[in-house]
């Protein structure tokens, strides 16, 4: 794994539990001489493991739409800073530029974007992990209703397999780095 994709919330609202957790996340991703890819925000989450990474003496690749290319909004202190015309540009960049992607706590914007990478995974266009740090139990509801959609045959068995949860940032990088993508996904397409 050479680069890892971080989706997280961008408000400064938040519990430091939160923002503390994406600190040790990102010294974890440096440790490991793993590039961070991520949304180009300087502010909340975003902003907390950016900083991290960049500390740790990691490299940091920020992707955002022109838009958000505000002083207030966007990170100016990353190894590379690209722009997109829109957030379905940057998301794709995203996972292009990615070899795994990692869920923190966050809004509606991250859980879209884990979401069309666990979906890309779904359907085959691609077989990268993806994990949820679990901090604190954020995740706990989100787990158990997709628990719930397989049960209710929405998703198969092997779909649940497509991504990792823990509230350990360093065991999340653990388990992705000995992810193997399940068997049997075929059968989705094939109905």
């Amino acid at each position: 794994m050479k680069s890892i994709c971080v989706y997280c919330g961008s408000s400064d609202l938040v519990k430091p539990k939160f923002l503390e957790a994406a600190r040790t996340m990102g010294v974890a991703i440096a440790a490991r001489d793993v590039q961070l890819v991520f949304g180009g925000g300087r502010t909340g989450l975003m902003g907390a493991v950016a900083d991290a990474v960049m500390q740790a003496g990691g490299e940091v690749i920020g992707v955002i739409p022109h838009q958000f290319n505000k002083p207030e909004l966007a990170h100016n202190g990353l190894t590379r800073l690209e722009l997109v015309d829109d957030m379905h540009q940057r998301k794709a960049r995203m996972i292009e530029l990615s070899d795994a992607f990692i869920a923190l706590p966050g809004g509606f914007g991250t859980l879209e974007e884990v979401f069309e990478a666990l979906t890309w995974a779904q359907i085959g266009l691609h077989t990268k992990p993806i994990g949820l740090l679990n901090v604190d139990g954020y995740y706990n509801d989100l787990l158990k209703f997709l628990a719930h959609a397989n049960e209710e045959g929405f998703t198969f068995h092997e779909h649940q397999g497509l991504y990792r949860h823990t509230a350990d940032p360093i065991a999340l990088l653990d388990l992705l780095d000995s992810y193997e993508s399940p068997s049997g996904l075929e059968r989705w397409l094939q109905r």
